[in-house]
């Protein structure tokens, strides 16, 4: 859960945030280098007096920094090559949920239990109480099990939004007449908040995501009880 004042990213819940939070710190350690490198030349140069009449057109000097450029590239791309098969690699997944983007909610899907559909709306302020966040709490929370490999399948009904997990890395835009699909696994419980990231209307602000990790025991438990409620 992000706070007033924090820079970094939110805390991994997610064998893919992990590896984009891997991967992050490895380019920011790279872009951090070559920044301190540059800065160290060009203030060297703008104090040094000193002029070497042997470095115009210098071949070694372009052949080196021509390379090494690329070198650099190539320790960059190939780890964003890995984390893009892996962002896009579908497990066997043993849960499928479909969501759908309205203005402005979004509504659920357990096809696979017995059809349970809901709609998840913004919790009024009036009806809060102090431990619910403004803006980021639902009436209805997406109950899923940690430790399992969770498919979501994405749409909209009216116009373009986009359903994000910051903590989870995952991010699908929902389009209207068309089915993205992402696959996560959620590796410990909790809450983990999210909103609509596509700008979609007047209240887009105010359809935010909540999804409550808990155990394949507690979610069964839960299956069986709202079966009937929400069918």
């Amino acid at each position: 859960m992000p706070m007033w004042g924090s820079l970094g990213l939110q805390d991994s819940a997610s064998p893919l945030m992990e590896q984009l939070m891997y991967f992050h710190d490895h380019t920011m350690f790279i872009l951090i280098f070559i920044t301190t490198l540059v800065g160290y030349i060009m203030v060297n140069s703008a104090f040094n007096l000193f002029i070497n009449r042997f470095l115009l057109e210098n071949q070694e000097i372009e052949i080196i920094w021509t390379i090494l450029p690329a070198i650099i590239l190539i320790f960059i791309a190939m780890p964003s090559l890995r984390l893009l098969y892996l962002l896009d690699e579908t497990n066997n997944s043993s849960i499928t949920i479909k969501t759908i983007g309205h203005q402005w909610y979004w509504s659920y899907e357990y096809s696979d239990f017995l059809n349970i559909e809901f709609d998840s709306y913004m919790m009024p302020y009036d009806s809060m109480s102090n431990s619910n966040f403004r803006l980021l709490d639902v009436d209805n929370r997406v109950p899923l099990p940690f430790n399992t490999q969770i498919r979501l399948i994405v749409s909209a009904a009216d116009v373009i939004h986009s359903w994000t997990i910051p903590s989870l890395g995952v991010k699908a835009d929902a389009i209207p007449g068309r089915l993205n699909q992402i696959s996560f696994l959620v590796n410990r419980p909790g809450l983990f908040y999210g909103q609509c990231s596509e700008i979609c209307g007047a209240n887009h602000s105010f359809m935010p995501i909540l999804i409550e990790s808990i155990s394949v025991d507690s979610f069964l438990n839960w299956i069986s009880n709202n079966s009937e409620l929400f069918s």
